[in-house]
């Protein structure tokens, strides 16, 4: 475990109590163990990570079993919507027993005051290897009763972001099965982002009921640390859609 200062980690603390609380992870006595660490975002909170790098190196990738983002544009015009967002889609895919020992870490006591803590992720955690293919899978699979409901409907689904269309307007009927579907897998609907109405928003697009307008194409081209060119290739995902851009004149980049 690297050294963590004072603030750092106090928050550490505060953050895994957190995820304690949630079920997220449980005490361990596991003797794996990779370092953790925690950032500040621009809203002054605290965000634990986890430094998974030696575990994914000895991980098979599984790949991209959806290398691209649907594109709204296919939609048929006039048809209503229904978009949800899941909330923490990967906090609800359960790791097997067998296997969480491997996803420990070590939480140090403040001022060596009393024995460092181990805990492991009995959920799938952020920056794991495989983790977007895993939940592209989970998320397909709870949309099938869905799907076999509701025949003539169109579903987009990409990540945590589902998209459903059909030529009749939805009814409460239709939102409560929809949800209840998904709650049965334990994916959680984010109420306060569930979306009926227009203007729709989907993975950047703006949806009305006669015109789609496609995110904003802008790419930031100054490249002077790392965030730059994760920003920059973030711009490209997701311009992809919209101009064309296939994955072998990626594969350079």
């Amino acid at each position: 475990q690297w050294p963590l200062k004072r603030e750092s980690l106090i928050q550490a603390h505060a953050s895994v109590q957190e995820q304690l609380d949630q079920g997220h992870i449980q005490p361990s006595t596991s003797p794996w163990n990779t370092p953790i660490f925690v950032i500040k975002k621009k809203s002054g909170k605290y965000h634990l990570l986890h430094d998974l790098h030696a575990l994914n190196f000895q991980m098979e990738a599984m790949g991209a079993l959806q290398p691209g983002m649907p594109n709204p544009a296919m939609l048929p015009e006039r048809w209503h919507l229904l978009i949800v967002d899941l909330k923490d889609c990967f906090f609800t895919i359960c790791i097997h027993p067998q296997d969480t020992k491997q996803f420990a870490f070590t939480l140090p006591a403040l001022n060596r005051e009393a024995p460092a803590s181990r805990f492991e992720w009995v959920v799938l955690p952020q920056g794991i290897k495989n983790s977007s293919t895993l939940c592209q899978l989970f998320v397909d699979a709870a949309l099938l009763p869905v799907q076999k409901a509701w025949p003539n409907a169109l579903i987009y689904h990409y990540m945590d972001d589902i998209l459903i269309a059909q030529q009749d307007p939805f009814t409460e009927q239709q939102e409560y099965f929809l949800a209840k579907q998904l709650s049965q897998q334990g994916l959680q609907v984010a109420p306060e982002k569930i979306q009926c109405t227009a203007p729709w928003k989907y993975l950047g697009w703006q949806i009305n009921e006669s015109k789609i307008r496609p995110p904003k194409a802008a790419l930031h081209l100054t490249l002077k640390a790392l965030h730059d060119v994760q920003r920059f290739l973030g711009d490209i995902q997701w311009l992809r859609p919209v101009v064309g851009i296939t994955n072998d004149q990626l594969e350079l980049l």
